[in-house]
C-alpha cells in the first residue's frame, strides 16, 4: 500500500509540475470590448509566465501599461495561442499576473 502512495504522489507531482512549465493561464482583466473579463488557458507562449495578462507582460516588457500596449499583447496572443480553455475573470489572478505592480501603478500610468 505504501508503494501505491508513493508512485501516485510522484505521478501528481509529474503532472503537476507539466501544467506548470507548459501552460498559461491569462487573465485578461475588464476592458471597454470585454466588460466581464475573461480567463484563458493555452500552451505557453515564449514570452508568457504560469498565470500571466497583457498587463503583466507590458509592464515587463515596457515598465508601464497603456491602452495601445495593452492591445497588442492581447492581438499577439488571440493570433499564436492555441486556447484550450476559457473562464471566468478572477480578480485574485490577475493580482497574482501584476505581482508587484500595484493596481494603481498599472492605470495611473
Amino acid at each position: 500500500m505504501r508503494k501505491r502512495s508513493l508512485f501516485s504522489l510522484l505521478f501528481l507531482a509529474l503532472v503537476l509540475s507539466v501544467i506548470y512549465t507548459q501552460l498559461t493561464i491569462f487573465v485578461v482583466p475588464p476592458i471597454g470590448s470585454l466588460p466581464t473579463g475573461m480567463t484563458v488557458v493555452f500552451p505557453r507562449l515564449s514570452k508568457t509566465n504560469f498565470i500571466d495578462s497583457p498587463d503583466a507582460i507590458c509592464a515587463r516588457e515596457t515598465s508601464h501599461v497603456s491602452l495601445l500596449c495593452r492591445g497588442v499583447t492581447l492581438g499577439a496572443v488571440a493570433t499564436k495561442a492555441k486556447i484550450i480553455a476559457r473562464l471566468p475573470y478572477k480578480e485574485t489572478l490577475y493580482q497574482i499576473s501584476i505581482g508587484e505592480w500595484s493596481l494603481s501603478s498599472l492605470r495611473g500610468r
